[in-house]
């Protein structure tokens, strides 16, 4: 849009906006800007549920070798 303003919105997972609000400056030559605001709770992937929890599991296992 040239030179006007571009609204986006969008329901993005809490943890994909590590590091968002760098990210958006830098690709915007910093005149980018956003807002967070919390939406809901939603069951994680099955997945990444697992993943977490064998991470965790390793971590703790880790911990008490040391």
């Amino acid at each position: 849009m040239e030179g006007g303003i571009q609204l986006i919105k969008a329901h993005v997972p809490a943890k994909e906006l590590y590091r968002y609000s760098s990210t958006l400056r830098s690709l915007t030559g910093g005149r980018g800007a956003h807002s967070e605001s919390f939406s809901h709770y939603e069951e994680m992937p099955r997945e990444a549920e697992q993943k977490i929890i064998e991470e965790s599991k390793r971590a703790k296992q880790a911990q008490q070798a040391e």
